[in-house]
C-alpha cells in the first residue's frame, strides 16, 4: 500500500492511503494543482461526483477546497476499503461514497452536479461509454475533468477549455451550456 498527499485546503498535507489494486494511478500532485487551479481554490458550495474514485485523491481534495458534497463512486473492494478509511481519519462528513459501478450509478442516479471528475482505467472505452449519460448528472454550465490516454476535444456535448500532459496522461477540463 502507498500513500498519496492532499495538496490544498482544509485537510492540506494529511496523507490517505492507496490500495494496491492493478491498475489504479492517483493523479500525481502537480496534475492535481493545475487542475484546481482551473477550477478556482475554492469549491464552496459546489457538488462533486467522481465517478472512479480509485485511491479518492481527487474527490478527497474537492471536499477539503470546500465542496459542500462529494461523491465518490468505487467498484474494487479493496479500493473502496481504502476511501472508506480515508474518509473516517479525515471525518469527511460531506464525502458519500458508493461501492459499485459508474456506469450505472451515471445511467441510474437522480442527482446532478457541479463537477464530475473521470479518471477511468485507460484503454477499456470507458469515456466513450459513459458519454451518453454525463448530461444527466451534470448540472446546466457544469464541468468535467477527465484523464486519458488519448486527448480530448469534446464530451457530452462540452469543449475542453484547458488541457494538459504529464509523461502518458492527458488532463482536461471541459465547459459548455447543456441544454
Amino acid at each position: 500500500m502507498s500513500r498519496v498527499r492532499i495538496v490544498g485546503g482544509e485537510w492540506r498535507s494529511r496523507l490517505i492511503d492507496v490500495a494496491s489494486v492493478p491498475g489504479l494511478r492517483p493523479t500525481p500532485d502537480r496534475v492535481r494543482e493545475t487542475l484546481f487551479n482551473w477550477l478556482g481554490q475554492d469549491l464552496d458550495g459546489l457538488s462533486c461526483l467522481d465517478l472512479f474514485g480509485g485511491s479518492g485523491i481527487i474527490g478527497f481534495e474537492a471536499a477539503s477546497r470546500g465542496a459542500e458534497r462529494v461523491v465518490i463512486v468505487e467498484s474494487d473492494p479493496r479500493a473502496f476499503a481504502a476511501l472508506r478509511r480515508a474518509a473516517e481519519s479525515l471525518q469527511a462528513s460531506r464525502v458519500e461514497l458508493v461501492r459499485g459501478d459508474a456506469l450505472e450509478f451515471a445511467r441510474t442516479t437522480s442527482d446532478r452536479f457541479d463537477v464530475v471528475f473521470l479518471d477511468p482505467p485507460y484503454n477499456k472505452g470507458w469515456i466513450e461509454r459513459l458519454e451518453p449519460w454525463l448530461g444527466r448528472v451534470l448540472k446546466p454550465d457544469g464541468w468535467i475533468y477527465a484523464e486519458s490516454e488519448t486527448a480530448v476535444a469534446e464530451l457530452a456535448g462540452l469543449s475542453t477549455v484547458k488541457a494538459g500532459r504529464a509523461g502518458q496522461v492527458h488532463f482536461h477540463l471541459l465547459h459548455g451550456r447543456q441544454e
